[in-house]
């Protein structure tokens, strides 16, 4: 009974959105060219469940190139409506277009000279008499057994609300480094924006040898850096080679006086390099291509100014 009564759920609201497709017309492509050419904020109003998709709603549209702000109706009536300018849009929201706060609102916003666009399931109301474009979400019913609680109209209204801000993206030729610059905590923010000069080991914690330290001295530095690898230096400053843990393992298996030997004579010469311009995520991709712990990286003068470690790129997501 449990399940069956959760499918009857979701094929209703299935049903309210693929209904949706019949319902796009030229109000919508007006309301799309409406906001792409607006020169300020797209301003989100609504109330009870139709404030809380409203919110939704701004913050899509937010996030993926389209200014936008939530403005509570009720607050708005209060002082809140100064934080709207001219030449911002309102995009109410609501089902009924019969709601009394936003109806108060109403006057305001058109004695201001504002664009209206209306998301509502009625065409004829209050709501959609006073915009300048309807956008319709009307659904022949709720999932709700009693056809009160707003279930498939809110998902209705929110899956509308993102085809607005979707279209909007492809309009404005918004690019992943856009959504990344706007999103720079998350995981693709990381891997869009951070290089390895973000993330690498410099000043003390990237250990620089010289060719003629002795082994027993390098693994004395590698062991305080934790890191496993140091960089070797010539007398100009220039990398020259690299040496790692795994160095060691290797040498250690062929000959037993490693310690006392100068890296000179064991290091791996003219080793791998990268720069700090070099994006994090494509650190990462070699060394998973080439089974790396650790490389070197180098500034124009071939002098290392760093170590980038797989578990400082793991740590930040990009393993």
């Amino acid at each position: 009974m449990i399940l069956n009564e959760a499918k009857k759920v979701l094929a209703i609201e299935y049903k309210a959105i693929r209904e949706l497709t019949g319902k796009l017309d030229r109000n919508f492509e007006r309301a799309i060219n409406l906001i792409e050419s607006c020169k300020g904020r797209v301003v989100v109003v609504g109330i009870g469940k139709s404030g809380l998709v409203g919110r939704k709603i701004s913050a899509t549209l937010a996030s993926t190139g389209t200014p936008s702000f939530f403005l509570h109706p009720t607050e708005g009536a209060h002082g809140d409506i100064g934080m709207v300018m001219k030449g911002d849009i309102i995009l109410a929201v609501s089902y009924s277009g019969e709601n009394e706060e936003l109806s108060n609102l109403l006057p305001v916003i058109k004695g201001m000279g504002l664009k209206l666009i209306a998301l509502t399931g009625a065409i004829h109301s209050t709501l959609a008499k006073a915009s300048d474009m309807v956008i319709n979400v009307k659904v022949k019913k709720e999932a709700c057994p009693y056809n009160l609680a707003p279930t498939a109209s809110t998902t209705a209204t929110m899956a509308m609300g993102d085809a607005l801000a979707i279209v909007l993206l492809l309009k404005k030729g918004f690019q992943k480094r856009d959504f990344a610059a706007l999103h720079p905590g998350g995981t693709l923010g990381r891997k869009l924006l951070l290089r390895v000069g973000d993330i690498m080991r410099t000043g003390r914690d990237n250990p620089i040898v010289g060719e003629n330290t002795l082994v027993k001295d390098a693994l004395l530095v590698m062991t305080r850096s934790r890191l496993g690898a140091v960089n070797v230096v010539g007398k100009n400053g220039k990398l020259i080679g690299f040496f790692t843990d795994g160095d060691l393992r290797r040498h250690l298996q062929k000959e037993g006086n490693i310690l006392a030997q100068p890296l000179k004579n064991v290091m791996t010469r003219n080793p791998f390099t990268i720069t700090a311009e070099t994006m994090a995520t494509e650190a990462a991709r070699i060394m998973q291509d080439r089974n790396f712990d650790n490389i070197p990286v180098i500034d124009g003068k071939h002098k290392p100014v760093g170590i980038i470690d797989e578990r400082d790129l793991l740590a930040k997501g990009l393993g």
